[in-house]
């Protein structure tokens, strides 16, 4: 980038970074994607970088980075649920929700939140 020294793109790219995660609720994974770096430079930029640059903004992104952490769990067994859905519809072992749930004995709960 010209005009612009790699220290500043960084600073830059770091705020960047936490601006997104706060206004978008946004997962590591997702803002990788998003900015099209690593997850690794996701968490070292919002972890580390902007807590010398920025602690309040450092901070306010800390705390989604903190509740999506404690949901992840939640969020990958749905996807694994809605997966099993998806293969079974696909092969014909399943038609509906229903015959799925029963089939690989998941909650009501579960199954609600595979949409």
């Amino acid at each position: 980038i010209q005009g612009i020294s790699l220290k500043d793109y960084i600073s830059e790219r770091a705020i960047k970074i936490a601006n997104y995660i706060i206004q978008n609720n946004a997962t590591v994974r997702q803002t990788a994607h998003a900015f099209g770096v690593s997850k690794s430079t996701v968490h070292k930029d919002v972890t580390e970088r902007l807590l010398q640059i920025n602690p309040s903004l450092a901070a306010r992104a800390r705390v989604v980075l903190d509740v999506n952490k404690s949901e992840r769990h939640i969020r990958g067994g749905l996807a694994t649920g809605r997966n099993i859905f998806i293969n079974m519809s696909k092969t014909g072992k399943c038609k509906t929700e229903v015959d799925c749930a029963e089939t690989v004995q998941l909650l009501p709960f579960f199954v609600r939140n595979l949409k």
